[in-house]
């Protein structure tokens, strides 16, 4: 039986959607074929049809996943976010323990360097992206260098989550998440 167009995008959708989530909560490597095409009540064959490879998936997903969190940074800073409201919704425990709903970029991190060509050039334009966006609210001092500063924000920002989620000590987790903001924001 074929499948419309409509309900071919609906599919795809779906499983780029199913993928975006659980590589964030399960890593890249943590998530096989089946559980993918079972989250996104897909068989093999048509995840294959639509992307090819389970790589092409992720990077695709990867990519959504990216813009989504994007977006969402995008309307915060269009309603007068600062870079100090994007540090604080960042480095909250709230994303610190959502991590499928959460940044991207944190949460397949340290997997991207082991990566095939397609997934490491999602991350890159995620990353790229992010800084952008941070470049544009770099408080004025700072706008002479604004891509520097902000890449050097974007490390911090994601490396100090990368580690808050990883420590098995709370009060440590949270005091990695406090720190950070404060020296990001130089407030005591």
């Amino acid at each position: 039986m074929r499948v419309s167009k409509e309900q071919a995008a609906g599919n795809r959708a779906r499983i780029l959607t199913a993928t975006a989530r659980m590589i964030r909560e399960s890593g890249i490597n943590g998530v096989g074929v089946d559980a993918l095409t079972k989250a996104a009540g897909l068989t093999h064959g048509s995840l294959y049809s639509q992307f090819g490879s389970k790589d092409r998936l992720v990077a695709e997903a990867l990519m959504l996943a990216m813009e989504v969190s994007g977006e969402k940074t995008r309307k915060e800073l269009a309603e007068g976010g600062s870079l100090t409201t994007l540090v604080a919704r960042y480095l909250s425990p709230t994303h610190r323990d959502a991590p499928g709903n959460g940044c991207a970029i944190a949460a397949i991190g340290p997997e991207a360097a082991r990566q095939g060509a397609g997934i490491r050039a999602a991350f890159t334009h995620g990353i790229r992206g992010f800084a952008a966006r941070v470049a544009a609210i770099m408080p004025r001092e700072r706008r002479d260098s604004a891509e520097d500063a902000a890449l050097a924000t974007v490390a911090s920002l994601v490396g100090a989550l990368i580690l808050a989620r990883s420590v098995d000590d709370p009060a440590l987790s949270d005091r990695i998440l406090a720190a950070t903001a404060a020296s990001l924001t130089d407030t005591p």
